[in-house]
């Protein structure tokens, strides 16, 4: 029998669906190779991952014991994503979970101040605590502001909305296509997220807080708060235009692989990615969970959407189907573009080439840069 052969379903599952993710948002392909070839049972997922995200873990910490920045960096943000993947949908053991994602946050958070434009560890004020988030600006200050169609010297800034499974530890490829073009990014854990997922139960109500992250926004001197997009990944993709049809304050928005319809799809849905949403909505059975995944729907609600709005689809997606993005499209009532890459996997993440840099070129034209 093969090595594959020989995985338990979720593992398989978990290789099935997401693979390509991986090295498109950072892991070595070796890296990813070696880990999963060695993975039989799902329990032993989070800890195989724990062990090669230290190995990136001692190279950063080593760079930085000699002064060596940019190999820090480089080394401790590849230790964050790698932490991030040993959590990401490990809800079964949530204390190991939990480790290794505060690993991934602490890593990341020694690798910020080191990146090429750095970035800066934030709290947002929200519902009586806060949500973890992180902040960078385009490099070049006011400089690189000069092509913008505004005397304003303030970036615009892209708020960056999370999924069901990820986090702002796994956001600097995306980041990047951003940054490069002038536009600050504001990657927040929101409620069910990353850090946010252990005081908040995910809500399909995400107009919430992301009208908390504006609120913040509008304190800093150092953005323009006036220009203002907002993106979504996979979940992150229903709650991006869930958020715009009722926060009028967004400019533009970017929508890949969302959900029109959460409940809708629930069936269909992977084991793995069930468990996850149940857990991470603190919901304690299926019937709870699904009752929560019943406030997570665009029905009466998407011709509310005025900005601006890009939708993108995988057309072989097989979480959520490219005709929940239709159906998205055909509703909005402002502009749309809508990108369905034929051969495309959820988020077509097995052909990153064909949306990050188009999708990334199309929100500076929103915004003014």
């Amino acid at each position: 029998m093969s090595e594959a052969g020989l995985q338990d379903a979720r593992v398989k599952s978990a290789l099935s669906h997401w693979a390509p993710r991986f090295v498109a948002n950072g892991i070595i392909l070796t890296d990813f190779q070696e880990v999963t070839s060695s993975i039989r049972a799902w329990d032993e997922w989070c800890a195989s991952w724990s062990a090669k995200a230290a190995v990136h873990e001692g190279l950063g910490r080593q760079a930085l014991a000699r002064d060596q920045y940019v190999s820090a960096a480089e080394h401790l943000s590849r230790a964050a994503v790698t932490y991030h993947f040993a959590k990401f949908l490990f809800v079964d053991d949530v204390p190991q979970m939990k480790a290794a994602h505060m690993k991934a946050v602490e890593c990341h958070k020694l690798a910020l101040p080191h990146l090429s434009p750095p970035g800066e560890y934030v709290r947002i004020p929200y519902e009586g605590k806060n949500l973890a988030a992180v902040l960078r600006k385009p490099a070049g200050g006011v400089a690189r502001q000069e092509r913008s169609q505004t005397n304003n010297s303030r970036p615009p800034v892209v708020l960056m909305a999370m999924g069901l499974d990820s986090a702002k530890e796994e956001m600097l490829a995306y980041q990047a296509t951003f940054l490069e073009r002038g536009m600050a990014t504001l990657t927040f854990d929101g409620p069910g997220q990353g850090e946010g997922e252990y005081d908040f139960a995910i809500r399909g109500d995400y107009e919430v807080p992301v009208k908390a992250v504006i609120d913040w926004v509008e304190t800093r001197k150092d953005l323009d708060a006036k220009r203002v997009g907002l993106w979504g990944v996979s979940l992150g993709g229903y709650y991006a235009p869930r958020a715009c049809a009722f926060e009028k304050r967004i400019a533009a928005c970017i929508a890949l692989a969302g959900p029109y319809d959460w409940l809708g799809i629930w069936d269909k849905l992977p084991e793995l990615t069930r468990e996850a949403f149940r857990v991470r909505s603190h919901a304690h059975d299926e019937v709870a969970a699904k009752q929560n995944a019943a406030t997570l729907s665009l029905k009466g609600i998407a011709h509310r959407i005025e900005c601006p709005i890009y939708i993108v689809s995988g057309k072989l997606d097989r979480i959520v189907p490219a005709e929940e993005a239709e159906r998205l499209a055909r509703e909005v009532k402002g502009p749309c573009e809508l990108l369905i890459i034929p051969d495309g996997n959820h988020v077509a993440n097995n052909r990153p080439y064909l949306y990050r840099p188009q999708t990334a070129d199309w929100m500076a034209a929103q915004l003014g840069v």
